[in-house]
């Protein structure tokens, strides 16, 4: 799992290798990829809204 994690953390900022990215369509299930990608952009609008309402303040 924590190759996904990773995988999707660095598709996130545009920087996976080629290399990695081919190797994620080869061998790794979408399920998963789609599974955290969804939680991290989760993550990722709860932290925005966090700093928006803290700097509302």
């Amino acid at each position: 799992m924590w190759e996904v994690i990773k995988s999707v953390l660095a598709a996130f900022f545009g920087v996976q290798k080629e290399r990695q990215r081919q190797h994620d369509f080869q061998h790794g299930k979408p399920g998963a990829f789609i599974a955290v990608g969804i939680v991290m952009a989760a993550v990722l609008v709860m932290l925005v809204a966090a700093v928006a309402i803290m700097a509302a303040r």
